[in-house]
C-alpha cells in the first residue's frame, strides 16, 4: 500500500450522484449514474437497517450479470457492508460451504439459483423496494472496511475468500485510464475479479458507460459490442476461441472497439482475433488476492511484464531466482527445470489484504514477507514473464479455478472403483481439462454410458468439473503411506497405453480416445502455439509447423 491519501469505493458511489451521463446498459434498459446511485442508496438504507449489528456484515450474492448485482454491489459500498460473491457453478455442500465459512447473513438470489440455497438464508423478493428514495449516508466507510470477498483456489480443497477493501477496489478503478466517452463490455462473471476490477470499478471511477451482459455468449458477442458502441472488453482466453468459431460475417470490423483485455488468450487467437476484427488483445496477469499484477507485453499469449518499480521474479522452492528461459530451433522451452518456477513478488505484498478466516493460508501466501502467488511461470530473455502451470493440486477450465479434491472425492462415490484420482491436464488452447484416473474393482470392467449417468446424477458436481478424460487403470500409483502419487499420471496424460476415454464436446458421453483423436489433439497444441504445454511422457513433444 502506498503513503498516498486512499479513497473509497464510496465515494466514488457519491461523486456520481448528480451524474446524468448513461452508466448502465442492460438490454433495452439504461440508467443514468444519478440513477444507479439512487438504488445503490435504497440498498444501502436497506442493509443497514437488516443486517444483524455484531455479527459481519456480509451479503452472498448468488445472481446472474443483472443491474441487481451493480445495485447491491455499490449499495454495501455506501453501507460499510461487505459482498460474497458466490460460485454458481458449485453445487450442494461445496456452495453451502463457501456461505457457512463466509459468515453470509443472507444470500440474495434469483429464481434460477433459488434453489441452490437453504430458505433460512435465501433473499428472493425485493425488501429494498421499501427504500426507495433514501438519501445518501452521511457517513462514510474507512479506506480499510471490507467491500468484496472474492473466491479464489488454491492447493487446497476448498476456496479461498480473497478479501477486497473498499481502498484496493477504488484504488484499481483509475489504473485504465478511461475517459467518460468510453464504453465497456462485461460479459463477465461479477463474482470475479476481471469484471471488477477491469469493467465495473473502472467505469465507476471514469463516469463511462458499462455494458452488462447476463453471462458470456459467443453468437451474441459481436452484435452487443456493435449495437452498444463498445469500445474495450475484458474477457478470457477462452472466450476468444468460442468467439472465433462463430461464422466470419462481412460486418465483423463494423464496430468501435479498440482493445480486449483476456488474460490466457493463446498467441494464435490474439493473432486471429485481431485479423478477423481489426482489435488489439492483451493478454495480461493479475491475481485475485491482488499481489501480481503485470503490465500487457507485445507478445501475444504472454502474461507480460512487470510494472515499474516492482521487484517480481520468478524463483524455487528455496526462493533462488531461475534461469533466464532459453529455447530451442522449434521454439521449445530447452531449460525447462531451471527456468520454470513460481511467480513472486518480492518487495512488498502488493494490494493483497489476506484471506477471510484461513490464516494458515494467507501465512503461506506472504512467506518471508514475498507475495507468492501459486502460479508457475518462466521470464524470457526480454523480461516477459509466460505462464506454465499452477502449483498445487488444482484445475484451471474456461477460465474457472477449482481444486481437484472436491471433484476426486465426487468421482471416488462411483461404486464400480476401487480407487479414483483427479488432476489437470493441459488444454490445446488455454488453461486445464480435468482427468480422472480410475482403478476399477474385481469384476467391474469400466462401462463408459454408466459412468455418464452416475455423473449427471451427482447434484454437487460443478459444472466445469465432468472429467473430460477418463484413463482406466490396473493400479493408482501410490508413495508412501498409500498416498497417491499423482506425477506420474500428470506426466502420462493422454498419452499412457491405458484405455482412455473422453468427451469430444461439453455432452456428457465418453467414448473411446484412438490414436487418431491423440495424432488430432497433439496437432491442437501446435495450431494454438502451445507446444511448450504438452505432457512430456517419454514422447516427443509436438514441433512447431
Amino acid at each position: 500500500m502506498t503513503d498516498q491519501p486512499q479513497i473509497t469505493a464510496a465515494a466514488l458511489v457519491k461523486a456520481r450522484a448528480e451524474d446524468d451521463n448513461v452508466a448502465l446498459i442492460f438490454g433495452d434498459q439504461t440508467w443514468t449514474w444519478r440513477q444507479v446511485v439512487a438504488e445503490a442508496a435504497a440498498r444501502a438504507e436497506w442493509m443497514r437497517d437488516t443486517l444483524h449489528r455484531g455479527h459481519p456484515p456480509h451479503i452472498g450474492v448468488l445472481l446472474p450479470n443483472v443491474p441487481e448485482y451493480v445495485f447491491q454491489i455499490l449499495g454495501a459500498a455506501l453501507a460499510g457492508a461487505c459482498i460474497v460473491g458466490l460460485n454458481a457453478t458449485r453445487r450442494g455442500a461445496e456452495l453451502a460451504r463457501d456461505i457457512a465459512h463466509t459468515a453470509c447473513q443472507f444470500v440474495i438470489a434469483d429464481s434460477a439459483y433459488a434453489d441452490l440455497v437453504e430458505e433460512s438464508v435465501l433473499v428472493a423478493d425485493a425488501p429494498w423496494a421499501a427504500y426507495a428514495g433514501a438519501a445518501l449516508p452521511e457517513d462514510e466507510p474507512s479506506p480499510s472496511t471490507l467491500l468484496f470477498l472474492l473466491f479464489t483456489s488454491g492447493s487446497t480443497s476448498a476456496p479461498k475468500a480473497a478479501k477486497c477493501s473498499q481502498s484496493r477496489l477504488a484504488g484499481v478503478a483509475g489504473g485504465l485510464g478511461f475517459g467518460t466517452e468510453a464504453v465497456l463490455y462485461c460479459p463477465m462473471p461479477l463474482a470475479h475479479g476481471n469484471a471488477l476490477s477491469a469493467t465495473l470499478f473502472p467505469a465507476l471511477a471514469s463516469g463511462c458507460s458499462l455494458v452488462l451482459r447476463d453471462r458470456f455468449s459467443a453468437s451474441a458477442w459481436l452484435d452487443d459490442v456493435r449495437r452498444n458502441g463498445v469500445t474495450f472488453t475484458s474477457t478470457v482466453g477462452r472466450a476468444l476461441g468460442y468467439i472465433l468459431a462463430t461464422p466470419p460475417t462481412s460486418h465483423d470490423r463494423d464496430h468501435r472497439l479498440r482493445v480486449v483485455l483476456a488474460p490466457e488468450a493463446s498467441p494464435r487467437d490474439c493473432d486471429a482475433f485481431r485479423e478477423r476484427f481489426g482489435v488489439r488483445v492483451f493478454s495480461g496477469y493479475g491475481s485475485s488476492e491482488g499481489g501480481i499484477s503485470l503490465l500487457p507485453a507485445a507478445k501475444p499469449g504472454s502474461l507480460g511484464t512487470a510494472p515499474k518499480g516492482a521487484d517480481i521474479a520468478v524463483v524455487d522452492e528455496d526462493g533462488k531466482q531461475c534461469a533466464v528461459a532459453e529455447f530451442d530451433v522449434n521454439g521449445m522451452l530447452s531449460n525447462a527445470a531451471d527456468a520454470i518456477g513460481e511467480l513472486v513478488r518480492r518487495d512488498a505484498a502488493g494490494s493483497f489484504e489476506g484471506y477471510w478466516d484461513n490464516p494458515e493460508a494467507q501465512s503461506d501466501r506472504l512467506r518471508g514477507g514475498w507475495f507468492w502467488s501459486g502460479d508457475l511461470a518462466y521470464r524470457d530473455a526480454d523480461g516477459v514473464f509466460w505462464f506454465a502451470g499452477r502449483v498445487g493440486d488444482w484445475i484451471r477450465v474456461d477460465s474457472e479455478n477449482f481444486a481437484a479434491g472436491p471433484v476426486e472425492r465426487i468421482v471416488g462415490r462411483y461404486e464400480h472403483a476401487a480407487a479414483a484420482a483427479v488432476f489437470g491436464v493441459p488444454d490445446p488452447a488455454s488453461g486445464d481439462q480435468v482427468m480422472a484416473v480410475l482403478e476399477m474393482a474385481p469384476g467391474h470392467p469400466f462401462n463408459p454410458e454408466e459412468f455418464a449417468e452416475f455423473l449427471g446424477a451427482q447434484a454437487d458436481l460443478g459444472t466445469k468439473w465432468a472429467p473430460r478424460f477418463v484413463r482406466v487403470t490396473p493400479a493408482i500409483p501410490v508413495v508412501g503411506h498409500g498416498k497417491v502419487d499423482k506425477k506420474p499420471l500428470r506426466r502420462d496424460a493422454w498419452l499412457s497405453d491405458d484405455p482412455i476415454w473422453w468427451r469430444q464436446d461439453r455432452s456428457l458421453v465418453y467414448v473411446p480416445f484412438t490414436d487418431s483423436d491423440r495424432d488430432g489433439w497433439r496437432d491442437q497444441f501446435v495450431a494454438h502455439d502451445r507446444v511448450q504445454a504438452y505432457p512430456q511422457s517419454g514422447t516427443a513433444a509436438p514441433e512447431r509447423l
